[in-house]
């Protein structure tokens, strides 16, 4: 067994070159920079003179034939993510994909396929932040069952104001053709993994979405999805690129208690002395008349806690790179399975379609009607190519 894991960075873009910096500065134990690759001869450059002694490729392949890594990180348009992965996984190459595993499920399905007949290679994604303390407390606190069953959830995350110039900056971005989507391929994957980790996978979707709302792009910068669970259980997710402002808040509503997050740092959580339900049927009318008058009863009713947390910059990404790393060199358990990402981009898709149609769309949708809806929409702008069936 290899003491070290060779890691080809593929793209060294933003992404890239902050992995590349995370493994050359030791912050991920055990894993070297094997090689990297960009279609940009200008980064070749760039490669040389920040590590002058790891070799340069001009394509993936290349980095792929070379016998310079044993694993890659995928850091390029999310469109290639999927078939980077099974480039990688057919050559007995470890694969860490970014998010979202893909633009469209069926691609995803393919490469998720693909890696299941491959079980001798790993295939993780970068979903940093389920490594995050605060979701993995509040995962462990609802999987637990101490708050009762769901009854709603609402997550407000617009926290992801983005100024036209950031659009204007490249010809690929925030188009059908080049990223797929709007906020949410690009910002708000994290927040879409992270409530079907918590919360479960929905049956379907009721969308309202606005492409070009605020923005001169073609794809979306304004959402409000309503996720139906079934027996009366929700879910609304809302989210956008143009609230300067920006509001962070989780709110979980269960049958025994409650869950507020404010910035993804505070948490206040409610319990109840028993089910709601229950405290109903037994409350007097003389009780609620102290309610109505203001009384501090529900107080007596209930217990309140409420923690802070810290994070530390960069700590996230080095944790899954490491996770990744142990788990190929010694077989510790992922942190997230590459075959997780299609839960994701099935839910971002449902949202769209929903949006499209102007109706409630099943998260089990027609993924050839998706595609067909998408390529209508490459096709449109006359830019890009129409995505293969």
């Amino acid at each position: 067994m290899a003491d070290q894991l060779r890691l080809g960075i593929v793209g060294l873009g933003a992404q890239g070159g902050f992995y590349a910096s995370l493994v050359a500065g030791g912050r991920v134990p055990r894993t070297v920079i094997g090689a990297i690759c960009d279609s940009d001869d200008a980064k070749r450059a760039a490669a040389a003179e920040l590590y002058p002694d790891v070799p340069f490729y001009s394509t993936y392949e290349e980095l792929l034939d070379s016998g310079d890594v044993d694993a890659v990180v995928t850091c390029v348009p999310h469109y290639l993510h999927p078939q980077m992965g099974i480039a990688a996984i057919q050559r007995g190459i470890h694969a860490l994909v970014e998010k979202p595993a893909g633009v469209y499920s069926k691609q995803v399905r393919m490469l998720n396929e693909f890696a299941a007949s491959h079980p001798e290679t790993t295939f993780a994604i970068m979903f940093n932040q389920r490594t995050n303390p605060l979701y993995r407390d509040l995962k462990a606190l609802l999987d637990s069952g101490e708050l009762g069953a769901l009854r709603r959830w609402t997550w407000t995350i617009t926290t992801w104001w983005r100024p036209q110039g950031y659009y204007d900056q490249s010809a690929w971005r925030a188009t059908w053709g080049g990223e797929g989507g709007g906020v949410l391929v690009n910002q708000a994957p994290h927040q879409i993994d992270l409530s079907q980790w918590m919360l479960g996978l929905p049956q379907s979707v009721y969308a309202k979405l606005a492409f070009g709302f605020k923005r001169d792009i073609a794809v979306e910068d304004e959402v409000v999805a309503v996720y139906d669970y079934g027996d009366g259980v929700t879910g609304t997710f809302i989210t956008c690129t143009h609230d300067i402002a920006g509001t962070d808040r989780l709110e979980i509503l269960c049958d025994k208690g409650k869950i507020v997050v404010d910035g993804s740092k505070t948490v206040t959580v409610t319990r109840l002395q028993e089910d709601e339900q229950t405290l109903s049927k037994g409350m007097t009318m003389d009780e609620v008349k102290q309610i109505f008058m203001g009384s501090d009863l529900i107080s007596k009713l209930t217990s309140t806690d409420t923690r802070t947390y810290e994070s530390v910059w960069g700590q996230q990404h080095s944790d899954v790179l490491t996770n990744f790393t142990d788990h190929v060199l010694d077989g510790s358990p992922l942190i997230a399975a590459g075959s997780d990402g299609i839960n994701g981009v099935r839910l971002a898709n449902s949202i769209h379609l929903s949006s499209w149609l102007g109706e409630e769309v099943p998260v089990d949708h027609d993924e050839d009607l998706y595609l067909e809806e998408l390529n209508r929409r490459i096709v449109s702008e006359g830019k890009f190519e129409a995505q293969p069936a």
